[in-house]
């Protein structure tokens, strides 16, 4: 049995499908981890979400923030706001209800094999069995008669930093921000949400949020996406799988058991961008 770990897909399903026939991919007896944005900007998100949700068990699957996006457009139809990109194709799929729920019945975080797995990163002080609390309460909302309400003030910057004190919307959009689309933090630990491209290029002030000395996260080493200018990157606590897929790079599969490394050159299905 292997355990294989992709980077963002972003409806490039034939790249999926390429890469998994190169790693001799078993559904029967491997696990493939997925780490979130399975679906916008390339042609395929329909398509992808089948794909992955038909294969059962064998598919583990943490929420992106385009996967939030399309959740939170598809939680104001029969408006479709633009920021779920190609993704609306979704909605007029004969099936969309019924992956629309599927979806938005995945996690936010995974743990498991001395791994946490997470769509863009940890907050220092959250521990990995803190930080598994707190996807969980997202979880639930996701999951339960508030979903509407929760996606519709789930977008927004504010607050930056968390506290244990933080309560309702407020206490949830910084889960969602520090696991979905968080890069940089400052010296206090709180997220600054504007600054993309590589941590080398980071102003005074920023560093990349693996890059904080002694996180609570430590006991694990985190998989990640999300960030695209980082590329495949790993590090002693952080492995990102991130390669740019959508914008012609490449997608990027571990396997956990020896971190073998296998990847496939996609074609460009948009301009290159940070996310």
């Amino acid at each position: 049995m292997a355990t294989w770990v992709v980077g963002d897909l972003q409806g490039c399903l034939d790249p999926l499908e390429q890469l998994l026939e190169q790693v001799r991919f078993d559904p029967s007896c491997d696990a493939l981890w997925l780490v979130g944005d399975l679906v916008n900007r390339g042609p395929q998100s329909v398509e992808t979400l089948r794909f992955v949700r038909d294969l059962g068990d064998a598919a583990v699957v943490v929420l992106g923030n385009h996967d939030l996006a399309l959740l939170a457009a598809a939680a104001n139809l029969p408006a479709r706001p633009g920021s779920a990109e190609t993704a609306h194709a979704v909605f007029d799929a004969s099936d969309a209800v019924e992956l629309l729920d599927w979806l938005r019945t995945r996690r936010m975080l995974y743990a498991d094999k001395g791994y946490v797995m997470v769509h863009a990163g940890l907050l220092p002080q959250w521990s990995v069995e803190r930080a598994q609390q707190l996807a969980g309460e997202v979880e639930a909302m996701l999951r339960g008669a508030q979903w509407v309400e929760f996606l519709n003030n789930m977008f927004g910057n504010a607050p930056e930093a968390w506290s244990d004190s933080l309560i309702g919307w407020d206490r949830l959009r910084v889960i969602v921000n520090a696991m979905t689309r968080m890069r940089f933090v400052r010296p206090d630990g709180s997220m600054n949400m504007k600054q993309k491209g590589a941590p080398e290029n980071a102003p005074d002030g920023l560093k990349a949020w693996f890059d904080v000395q002694e996180p609570a996260w430590r006991t694990h080493t985190v998989l990640c996406g999300h960030w695209s200018a980082l590329g495949y990157r790993q590090t002693d606590r952080v492995i990102a799988l991130d390669s740019g897929c959508v914008w012609g790079g490449c997608l990027t599969a571990l396997r956990l058991e020896d971190r073998a490394v296998a990847q496939l050159r996609c074609p460009s299905y948009q301009q290159p961008g940070a996310d």
